[in-house]
């Protein structure tokens, strides 16, 4: 029994990380697939989300009250930096956009720096959040991992109603399909992609402020997740939303079972998983969908 529970608890631990990492995938795939960027800088805005968490539910009082007001300072920082620098790099070769976002990973790095220095910092998890949910006598789930799965979820099937029932939605798979086409029906494709990059960053922010409680905000955080986003990003298809999400719930699974299980060459099974995905399928699960 004892067993059972806690190959239970490491499912639930997998599908939590998998959310996590489909926040931030999702606005990956968003950004590279509808605007062509290669955004290296992306897990930096995860980390940004964090310490703004940090920040912000120190100097507030209510982790609550740091999100409300930590996602819309996010998304204004990605429309700036689109405005300011990816506006030039759209028909670049990729090669400027790596050079660009790998720039903007060094200066979003001494920003941070200078405003929260290179300490590793914890924030609290809310109050009513704290407990925990009893599965044995022994053994009991924490509620905040629950509250990550249940508002990942939430903001999944948000963007999934956003992109196949809203008129923002329909433009953006047209543009992911053929933009020139719909640059020349009349569309503003700048405006477009700029609403894409701050979407994008938002999630990616988003995932970092509600990650910060069960995991410690640090410097290396964005490198961290920004690495394994590609790999979902590659598994699922590249500009799949779906294939965002299950390619994420395959190597959060992987990722938690590979470090169990495994726990001298955990790493190595995301990779593995991924090397067998392009084997089969070399575009991705859902590529095109």
């Amino acid at each position: 029994m004892d067993a059972s529970i806690s190959y239970l608890i490491q499912i639930l631990n997998g599908v939590q990380y998998g959310f996590l990492l489909f926040l931030v995938a999702s606005g990956l795939t968003l950004v590279f697939g509808i605007m062509g960027v290669v955004n290296l800088a992306h897990g930096a805005f995860y980390m940004v989300g964090a310490y703004l968490a940090f920040w912000l539910s120190t100097v507030t009082g209510s982790f609550a009250l740091a999100i409300l007001i930590g996602v819309p300072i996010s998304v204004l920082l990605g429309l700036v930096v689109e405005r300011i620098g990816f506006t030039h790099l759209y028909h670049r070769d990729h090669l400027y956009q790596v050079l660009f976002t790998f720039g903007l990973i060094l200066v979003i790095g001494e920003l941070r720096a200078i405003l929260w220095g290179n300490d590793v910092h914890g924030v609290a998890v809310p109050p009513l959040l704290s407990g925990s949910v009893a599965l044995t006598e022994t053994q009991s789930y924490p509620i905040y991992r629950l509250f990550i799965s249940v508002a990942c979820l939430a903001a999944a099937v948000v963007l999934a109603a956003v992109i196949k029932t809203t008129r923002l939605g329909m433009m953006i798979r047209a543009s992911a399909t053929n933009r020139e086409m719909v640059q020349v029906l009349g569309l503003n494709v700048d405006r477009l992609f700029m609403v894409v990059f701050g979407l994008g960053i938002g999630l990616a922010a988003f995932a970092g402020m509600i990650a910060a409680p069960v995991s410690s905000v640090h410097p290396g955080m964005g490198d961290e997740i920004l690495i394994v986003s590609f790999v979902v990003v590659v598994i699922g298809g590249v500009g799949s939303i779906m294939g965002a999400f299950w390619g994420a719930m395959l190597i959060g699974l992987a990722d938690t079972f590979g470090a169990v299980l495994l726990p001298g060459a955990g790493g190595a099974v995301v990779y593995a998983l991924m090397a067998l995905v392009l084997a089969w399928r070399p575009n991705g699960l859902f590529a095109g969908r």
